[in-house]
C-alpha cells in the first residue's frame, strides 16, 4: 500500500487532529510528516513568532521519534516533489481560511498528482458554517456566539496509534530558545478558570492563560479546550468560552473578507484623516509616550513578545486615537512583534479598536490611558514591573507621576489626552458628514 503525506502546518500536534488520522488511514498506517518553511510566511514573520513556531516543530518532532521532515522553500514545488518522491498516495491537510493559506493551497493541489485531501481546521466551527435564518453569515458577534454555542461541535478525537513514520531527506529544524507544553499548561490553567471573568482584564495579576500561543501553532486545538471547559462550571468559564468564539469569529469575517486584513469592513473610513507615523510612532512602540499604563504595554510587548488582552486595546486606542496614526502601522508592528500574531485575530481586533470593522465599538469610545491604568492596576503593580523610572512612586501615583512630581528619566506625556480626543472625533465627524 502506497503512504501518504502529512503536511503539518497550523496543526503541530498528534492528538486530536482529524487530518492525521486520515492520513493514516489512506497510508495503512505509512505517513511521512511534512513542514515546509514557506519563505512567503518565514521571511515576513517577527523573530518572536519564529522561535515559538521551531519550538512547537521540535516538540513535534520529539513526539514523532525525530521523524519530521522540514524542507524550505514554494509549497507548490515542495510538497509535489516529496510526494512523488515517496510515492504518496495521498496528501492530507488541516484546511487553511486565510486569504494566502487558500491561494497557496490551490496552488499546491494543482501541481500534484495525488489528492490534497483537507479534513478540519484551526478552528472548532470552521469559517463559513455559521449562518444566520436567511443563510448568511452574520456580521454582528452576540448573535454568531448565540448561533455558534447552538450548533457546537465534534468531540475531540485521540492520537492515532501505531503509525509508522517514513524518513526522508530534509533541513534541520530551526532553532529557538522557547520551552513550554501547551497541553500540561492547559491542564493547570483550567482548573482555576473559575477566576478568568473576574480577573482577566487585570494585567498586574498576570493571571491570563497565555494559550493563543499555542492556539496559533495548532498545539492544541480549541475543541479539546472547549472539552475541558464544558465540565467547569463557572463565570469564568463562560468567559473564557466566549472568547474563543471572538477568535472563530474573525477567523470567519477574515475569510469571508479577505481584503480585510488591510483594509476597514466599513468603506466610509477609507476617507479618514491619518497622520504619517513618526517621532510619535517611534516613542508609542519603544514605551515612552508618558502615558505609563501605556509605556507599561509596549515594553511587555518588546521585552517578551506577548501583551495583555485589555493593554493591547489600550495601547491601540492610543495610538489610533491619541496619536492619530493608521491602525494598519499598528496592526503590522504587532504581527512583527507577538509570539502569538495571528493575522485574522490581529487586524479584526485593531479595527474593532479603530472602530472600522465588524461589531467595532462606535469610534468616539476612546480609552482613557489614565482612566484605564487606574481601574485595570489599581496598585501600580503592573506598571512598576516594566517601567523602573516609576518604582518609586507608590499606588496609582504611577499613573500620573506628572502629579506628583514626575520621575527622573521618564518622559512627559507627548500629547494631551482630552486634546487629542477631541481631535479624534473632529476627524470622525468629518467623514461623517462627507
Amino acid at each position: 500500500m502506497m503512504p501518504a503525506v502529512m503536511w503539518f502546518r497550523r496543526d503541530l500536534r498528534l492528538a486530536d487532529n482529524p487530518a492525521l488520522l486520515d492520513a493514516v488511514a489512506a497510508g495503512g498506517g505509512q505517513v511521512l510528516g511534512l513542514f515546509v518553511l514557506d519563505p512567503q510566511l518565514w521571511d515576513r514573520s517577527g523573530d518572536p513568532r519564529r522561535e515559538e513556531l521551531a519550538a512547537a516543530l521540535r516538540r513535534l518532532s520529539d513526539s514523532i521519534g525525530g521523524r519530521l521532515v522540514v524542507r524550505r522553500g514554494d509549497p507548490a514545488i515542495v510538497v509535489p516533489a516529496l510526494a512523488e518522491e515517496v510515492g504518496a498516495a495521498s496528501v492530507h491537510i488541516s484546511a487553511d481560511y486565510g486569504p494566502y493559506g487558500q491561494r497557496r493551497d490551490k496552488e499546491v493541489e494543482a501541481s500534484l498528482k495525488c489528492p490534497l485531501v483537507a479534513t478540519g481546521s484551526p478552528y472548532a466551527i470552521a469559517p463559513g458554517r455559521i449562518l444566520n435564518q436567511q443563510n448568511r453569515p452574520y456580521q454582528v458577534f452576540t448573535p454568531y456566539f448565540r448561533a455558534w454555542l447552538e450548533h457546537g461541535w465534534r468531540r475531540p478525537v485521540d492520537a492515532p496509534a501505531n503509525v509508522g513514520w517514513l524518513v526522508a531527506g530534509g533541513e534541520d529544524l530551526p532553532k529557538s530558545t522557547v520551552d513550554g507544553a501547551a497541553l500540561e499548561h492547559w491542564n493547570e490553567y483550567v482548573d482555576e478558570v473559575a477566576r478568568y471573568d473576574d480577573e482577566r482584564d487585570r494585567p498586574d495579576l498576570d493571571s491570563t492563560s497565555r494559550m493563543s500561543i499555542p492556539l496559533k501553532y495548532g498545539e492544541i486545538h480549541p475543541r479539546t479546550m472547549l472539552g475541558d471547559l464544558a465540565r467547569k462550571r463557572s463565570h469564568g468559564a463562560d468567559a473564557y468560552r466566549r472568547q474563543l468564539a471572538w477568535r472563530e469569529f474573525c477567523a470567519d469575517l477574515l475569510a469571508r473578507h479577505p481584503d480585510a486584513a488591510w483594509k476597514p469592513l466599513r468603506p466610509e473610513f477609507e476617507r479618514m484623516e491619518y497622520d504619517e507615523p513618526g517621532a510619535l510612532f517611534d516613542a508609542w512602540r519603544e514605551g515612552r509616550t508618558g502615558y505609563p499604563f501605556v509605556d507599561a504595554g509596549m515594553r511587555q510587548l518588546a521585552e517578551t513578545g506577548f501583551l495583555h488582552n485589555r493593554v493591547r486595546m489600550v495601547v491601540a486606542s492610543f495610538l489610533v486615537k491619541d496619536l492619530h496614526v493608521h491602525w494598519r502601522v499598528g496592526a503590522r508592528w504587532f504581527l512583527r512583534s507577538l509570539r502569538d500574531g495571528d493575522l485574522a485575530s490581529n487586524s479584526l481586533n485593531w479595527q474593532w479598536v479603530a472602530g472600522c470593522g465588524a461589531d467595532a465599538a462606535p469610534y468616539f469610545r476612546i480609552f482613557n490611558p489614565v482612566g484605564q491604568g487606574k481601574k485595570f492596576d489599581p496598585d501600580g503593580a503592573y506598571v512598576r514591573r516594566w517601567v523602573p523610572e516609576l518604582r518609586d512612586l507608590d499606588g496609582g501615583a504611577v499613573h500620573e507621576p506628572w502629579q506628583h512630581g514626575g520621575a527622573s528619566g521618564y518622559p512627559e506625556p507627548v500629547v494631551d489626552h482630552a486634546d487629542a480626543r477631541r481631535e479624534a472625533l473632529r476627524r470622525y465627524g468629518a467623514i461623517r458628514r462627507s
